[in-house]
């Protein structure tokens, strides 16, 4: 049987209590829905798989994915949802290649959540629903700006999904709008 979104929010929350890390997961949450949708996948799990991605890195951020992978298993949690959330960490932090289109999707949006976040914040509007793709690109090539996101995993990553960079970017974005109140990037508008 396949974890409830509120069996992982229970679990997101017992792990973590810093807002913009929550905000974050939700942020991957909304953007994982998005795109199981477009694939006409199951939207819940993706969802859910996305909103427990980075459980431990609250309370361990020096073993990510490793804490998390050791806490799913306690948790009797299916070995799909523990794959695909230990390979959202390949090259970075686990060995564990992204193989499924799913996993593929979270290791690369994750870091671009990121950037679009910050992206928002820098904007008069502080709004993520007037956000265009050029916006984002025009920051991803500023290498100064959000340096703690790897631009070459997202770049990677758009490859492994047989996109261009400006699609994955926009289909982020529209993912990201849906939840927009609740991570605080609805801004002015």
């Amino acid at each position: 049987m396949n974890p409830s979104r509120e069996q992982g929010m229970a679990l997101l929350k017992k792990y973590n209590k810093n807002e913009a890390l929550i905000n974050h997961a939700l942020a991957v949450e909304s953007v994982m829905k998005h795109f199981a949708k477009l694939k006409e996948e199951d939207e819940q799990k993706w969802g859910v798989i996305g909103l427990i991605h980075d459980l431990d890195y609250e309370l361990y951020p020096d073993q990510h994915c490793q804490m998390t992978e050791k806490i799913l298993r306690q948790e009797n949690w299916p070995e799909e949802y523990i794959h695909a959330v230990v390979s959202h960490g390949w090259k970075i932090c686990s060995d564990t290649e992204p193989v499924q289109y799913m996993e593929k999707v979270l290791y690369t949006i994750d870091e671009l959540t990121g950037l679009i976040n910050a992206t928002c914040l820098m904007r008069p509007s502080k709004s993520i629903l007037d956000l265009s793709v050029s916006s984002v690109k025009k920051k991803f090539k500023q290498k100064s700006f959000a340096q703690g996101v790897d631009r070459n995993i997202i770049e990677e990553g758009a490859a492994m999904l047989n996109m261009q960079l400006d699609d994955v970017i926009n289909e982020t974005i529209e993912g990201m709008k849906t939840v927009a109140e609740e991570i605080g990037l609805k801004g002015s508008l």
